[in-house]
């Protein structure tokens, strides 16, 4: 494996958002340069801001400039990210980059839908990369998203996933290791599951959530007609299925796993569910 050589910088896609904002901080933290990339060119303090869009390529050359390293979120709700983000990815490598992470999903594998045909794509492209495969985000549960506002209004889930279970994961943990990929001098050139420590039905979530806010929630099961039907009042069909999908999935058990990638590669454990409702109640 190659190596970084310092002073590096790593722009940092998507720096206003769940993910991207925390590893911009992160990065920051540990003395480390960033241009934070957002389409409204956002401030962060500490790093450089700068104008970014997936959707508009005349964007790219500039966040590009003197970056040796990206952290790269893919476009929201696209169902076709490849299509912008491949090549914007070979832009980056004539451009100098040499390291990529890529925040994917565990529910993608390489080759898979979505990002999953960048995922695949990312190690010919790069010599030094990862891919960040975290399981369902327990932050799914707060700010505006639509669990969460289902829970202010009507104390209730609404999932299709049954009974099974999710090893859901702390966005502050994604980020610890996102920034452990893009600066330890050997990059992880691999993909990483990222779980928390306990795999979880929302039944438990809508428990754990009654119990440390004193506010009823319960999870009420949906078909999966009725799931896709209420997200595609919000978001285009083909998207709204894929999502619809991804729950019958778990119902299936495909997210009933934990991993250790968080404890290995930050050196310490995960943030268990209950620690994070405490925390966002408080």
């Amino acid at each position: 494996m190659s190596t970084i050589d310092a002073p590096s910088v790593t722009l940092a896609i998507g720096a206003t958002g769940t993910t991207g904002g925390r590893v911009a901080a992160g990065l920051i933290a540990g003395g480390h340069r960033v241009k934070a990339a957002s389409r409204r060119a956002s401030p962060v303090a500490g790093a450089e801001g700068v104008r970014f869009d997936w959707n508009e390529p005349a964007s790219w050359a500039g966040a590009l400039d003197g970056v040796d390293r990206v952290y790269l979120v893919p476009p929201i709700g696209s169902s076709d990210p490849a299509s912008a983000m491949l090549p914007f990815l070979r832009q980056a490598r004539a451009a100098g980059v040499r390291r990529a992470v890529l925040l994917s999903s565990s529910a993608i594998p390489a080759g898979g839908p979505a990002v999953g045909q960048v995922h695949q794509e990312l190690p010919g492209l790069f010599e030094e990369w990862a891919v960040l495969r975290p399981s369902w985000f327990m932050q799914n549960f707060t700010g505006s998203t639509p669990h969460a506002r289902s829970i202010v209004e009507e104390g209730a889930i609404l999932t299709a996933s049954g009974d099974g279970r999710v090893g859901f994961v702390d966005a502050d943990d994604i980020a610890a290791v996102a920034v452990r990929a893009l600066t330890d001098p050997q990059a992880p050139n691999t993909d990483l599951i990222l779980t928390g420590p306990q795999a979880l039905s929302y039944g438990d979530v809508a428990a754990i959530i009654t119990e440390v806010s004193g506010r009823p929630v319960v999870h009420r099961q949906l078909t999966f007609e009725q799931l896709r039907d209420r997200w595609a009042a919000e978001i285009p069909l083909q998207f709204a299925t894929m999502l619809a999908d991804l729950d019958r999935a778990i119902a299936e058990g495909a997210e009933d796993r934990t991993s250790d990638t968080v404890q290995r590669v930050t050196g310490r454990p995960p943030g268990t569910f209950r620690a994070f409702a405490e925390r966002e109640v408080a």
